[in-house]
């Protein structure tokens, strides 16, 4: 108390420390709990196959931007063979990319999903208005397309027009045609809000085939899903699926293989190892920030002694111990990063949750997570950084000669 200035300084440097490890154990655990909600939100029961092959724990090869054509429409009805892969309830195919869709003097940049008619029962959703494409529509490369609910506002929400019905052009960077392709609107999707960081409702549903052939000039695919009738027959699905594509593919050696088959919780163990290494790897830093506090308490600990030298000589002359004035300055040492700990535990927690609100405002699913685990391990780091670096200007003062420490100047 009678060096406010200098205690506030110190105290300062724990909690700017505790304050940064409460923050990024927060931030570490909601960015994490929005990963996997994103996934999660898939379903249990999903099954993918993509093109390339890749080790178990890595991601395939097309997520580093490597175009991979294994993946065709010839897979797909060999995977829909009840006989060969029988708790499959649904399989689709999918191609991906962006266009531009145009009605009358408006456009809108947009992505498109080039789909089959089996679709909406791989990924289950509602429809706003209207309906999905049929398999003879699908089949027949028809020229219809179903909205997202944000590209329906945008293009007819100011006119106050009915999207179903309205003929669109979509156009792409491979289609030849200047005009766009015309497709007429037979349906708009509810809205999904955002999965695996993808506006979902930023986007439109195309025919596979047609979206193949004008939109991307390609005759394969991006990727393969499948719904499983059950949780429980994931691995034998997974089984199934990799001796079908096999067989299809004439791979006698899994060494050989030119396609990966992956399931949510392939994807959850994945991340999970990831955005743990990654806040780990934060909490260590922000554990530096701890040490340069604790530095900080030795300095102000040894400016101390030197300035109480004469209390310290007058204090042993009327009896105390070496063990006495150790304690009470490994005490003064402990209680100001006690304090410096709990204010830091206060004002992480709060950052954390106003950081957690602003995602949430921003339309994420992020968790405000401050656990126990890490308040008792910013208060316990904090208090044993303040006997850590307490100790030497403690031993220091408790060793003083009364003597020489009364006539000190």
């Amino acid at each position: 108390m009678a060096r406010k200035g200098r205690s506030f300084l110190t105290i300062l440097g724990i909690v700017i420390g505790v304050a940064g490890v409460i923050i990024i154990i927060a931030l570490g655990a909601g960015a994490q709990s929005l990963v996997l909600g994103q996934i999660t939100r898939l379903g249990s029961d999903l099954i993918s196959v993509q093109p390339g092959k890749s080790n178990e724990k890595g991601p395939p090869a097309q997520m580093f931007g490597i175009v991979v054509t294994t993946l065709t429409t010839r897979d797909v009805q060999a995977l829909r063979d009840t006989a060969r892969v029988p708790h499959a309830v649904a399989v689709n195919a999918n191609v991906r990319g962006t266009v531009t869709v145009i009605w009358g003097n408006k456009s809108v940049d947009t992505n498109f999903f080039g789909t089959d008619y089996q679709h909406p029962a791989v990924l289950s959703f509602s429809m706003q208005a209207g309906r999905f494409f049929n398999q003879q529509e699908d089949q027949g490369n028809a020229n219809v397309a179903i909205l997202g609910s944000t590209v329906a506002e945008e293009l007819f929400g100011d006119a106050g027009v009915e999207p179903l019905g309205q003929v669109i052009k979509v156009k792409s960077s491979a289609d030849q045609e200047a005009g766009g392709l015309p497709v007429r609107v037979i349906g708009v999707v509810a809205s999904r809000g955002t999965t695996m960081f993808q506006d979902m409702d930023d986007q439109i549903f195309l025919p596979l085939e047609l979206s193949q052939e004008r939109l991307l000039g390609i005759h394969y695919l991006q990727m393969i899903n499948l719904k499983v009738d059950s949780a429980d027959n994931i691995q034998q699905t997974i089984s199934d699926v990799k001796a079908v594509m096999n067989a299809e593919h004439r791979i006698k050696r899994e060494a050989d293989s030119d396609f990966t088959v992956r399931n949510i919780a392939d994807a959850v163990s994945i991340l999970t190892t990831i955005t743990d290494a990654l806040s780990l790897f934060l909490t260590a830093m922000a554990a530096i920030a701890l040490v340069v506090g604790g530095i900080g308490i030795l300095n102000i600990m040894l400016v101390t002694v030197a300035e109480r030298t004469r209390e310290i000589g007058l204090r042993k002359a009327v009896g105390a111990t070496n063990i006495a004035m150790l304690k009470q300055f490994l005490f003064e040492a402990g209680l100001l990063t006690s304090i410096g700990g709990l204010v830091g535990i206060m004002v992480g927690a709060l950052i954390a949750y106003l950081v957690s609100l602003l995602m949430r405002y921003l339309g994420y699913d992020w968790a405000f997570v401050v656990s126990l685990t890490s308040v008792v391990l910013a208060i316990g780091v904090s208090i044993l950084t303040g006997v850590i670096f307490g100790l030497y200007p403690a031993f220091k003062a408790a060793r003083l000669n009364p003597i020489d420490a009364l006539r000190y100047e």
